[in-house]
């Protein structure tokens, strides 16, 4: 029988020394977490937010100048023009370059980049304006029918009677009734937009009500108002920010084809559409008539739509 060798007592401080357990044993911390459970921040990386990064895409840079570009124009038209919209000289259809006329003049002999810029200035009110209010409608119908089964029947019986009617239709049965100018404009704008951002709220309201989230929220005792609210329209309200980009394109088009028409503002006040529309008899004669606003409209839409695309591709993700 082995005898094992006395060591004798322990000395204090070998007592008072930690017990280290070896390396690679016990519990480990999960990577990349705080003891919190929140996720541990790496030096020099921010968290930004998903819109700010779709915005940073080439993509979306490039609409975000084109656009800016426009605006910025059109802001700054009392500056950059030389003449007034409306001012007359004896230079009819001046070409390109005439002195003091940069774009020439138009058939009465007005300088055309006084009016393109003022035109600009015109669409870019109206369209502010027409827009956030048949946004703004839109989202009220789709919460309306978010309350009751009955209210979102009503609700969608409305959406099917706006969209009942082409646009082009629409447009000649306000201007019949209220006559051309700026109001009917709006009006027709803001009535098109509006099943487009009521269905696409009531559509993401209709999904995340079925969400684990929102049955946790009723059960903790919130009230339907409340888990509309702070959880429903917060989650289901990302899809409006791409629907803003894609009308105002829309209303572009729409401000454009009635002042193309002769139903939209009325003149001598410039706009795109009506600058164009002056510009057709004269394509053959003077095609630099028609280039200032379509070169306009051009680059104002096809801005609008990168922008929509790189805020829709962030969306998806």
């Amino acid at each position: 029988m082995t005898s094992t060798p006395d060591l004798g007592p322990a000395s204090p401080a070998a007592l008072r020394k930690p017990v280290r357990a070896p390396r690679g044993t016990g519990p480990q911390k999960p990577p990349g977490k705080l003891p919190g459970g929140s996720p541990r921040k790496t030096p020099g990386k921010t968290s930004r937010h998903p819109y700010l990064t779709a915005l940073s895409t080439a993509r979306a840079r490039t609409g975000l100048v084109l656009v800016g570009t426009v605006v910025l124009a059109g802001l700054l038209a009392p500056l950059l023009a030389g003449h007034g919209p409306t001012d007359q000289s004896a230079l009819s259809l001046a070409a390109v370059g005439t002195p003091g006329h940069p774009l020439g003049t138009d058939d009465l002999g007005r300088d055309l980049l006084s009016r393109v810029l003022y035109g600009i200035r015109a669409d870019l009110g109206i369209i502010a304006i027409a827009v956030p209010v048949g946004a703004a409608l839109g989202c009220l119908f789709a919460l309306a029918a978010a309350t009751h089964p009955v209210a979102d029947t009503i609700v969608q019986r409305i959406f099917d009677l706006i969209l009942a009617f082409p646009g082009l239709i629409l447009a000649l049965a306000v201007t019949a009734i209220l006559g051309p100018g700026r109001l009917p404009v709006v009006l027709v704008i803001a009535l098109a937009e509006i099943p487009a951002f009521g269905r696409l709220l009531r559509g993401g309201i209709l999904v995340q009500r079925e969400r684990e989230y929102v049955t946790a929220a009723r059960v903790g005792g919130s009230s339907g108002p409340r888990v509309l609210v702070r959880h429903i329209l917060p989650n289901a309200a990302d899809p409006l920010i791409v629907q803003v980009a894609v009308s105002l394109t829309v209303a572009v088009f729409i401000e454009g084809a009635m002042s193309f028409l002769g139903v939209g503002v009325r003149p001598p006040e410039p706009t795109l559409g009506s600058v164009l529309s002056q510009s057709m008899p004269y394509l053959a004669q003077a095609p630099h008539f028609a280039a200032g606003p379509l070169i306009t409209v051009t680059a104002l839409v096809l801005g609008l739509s990168l922008i929509a695309e790189a805020l829709n591709r962030e969306v998806r993700r």
